[in-house]
């Protein structure tokens, strides 16, 4: 394929190359602000890690009623809408991995640089969120 049949099939489908040019510009922003963002993206098996080696703090960010259903043993919940870095569960882990939980991975990245702002240092957030861990078969706690 040359360049000038790369021309022609873009002068014949312009939508589509604007839809392939837009699709390739979103991706390269999420790309670059992710890198930006101040706190990093982990798996479920980093976090087993990072709880096992460092004494992560996990914060649950879902619902009270979701948490009560399933949640990752040790995890503190700390509803979104009361969500506060200066809380007294989070203020003294300011020096800890704090990893942030939400239903998809979402919610958390705003959380996430709520913390960063705040002062706090190594922030992280669940990637694909509880459903990610339930996709790894990883277990839940049931109960508070």
């Amino acid at each position: 394929m040359t360049l000038a049949e790369l021309v022609a099939f873009a002068g014949r489908h312009p939508l589509l190359s604007l839809a392939l040019a837009g699709i390739t510009l979103a991706i390269l922003y999420n790309e670059i602000a992710g890198r930006f963002s101040g706190f990093r993206r982990i798996g479920p098996a980093q976090l087993t890690g990072m709880i096992n080696r460092d004494d992560a703090l996990v914060v649950d960010l879902r619902p009270a009623a979701d948490f009560e259903k399933g949640h990752i043993a040790g995890a503190k919940n700390v509803q979104m809408a009361q969500f506060d870095p200066e809380n007294k569960q989070l203020a003294p882990a300011k020096a800890l991995p704090v990893v942030l939980v939400c239903k998809s991975g979402e919610t958390a990245s705003g959380a996430a640089k709520r913390l960063r702002k705040a002062g706090f240092a190594n922030v992280n957030v669940l990637e694909g969120g509880i459903q990610a861990w339930q996709g790894a078969d990883l277990p839940l706690v049931k109960g508070r």
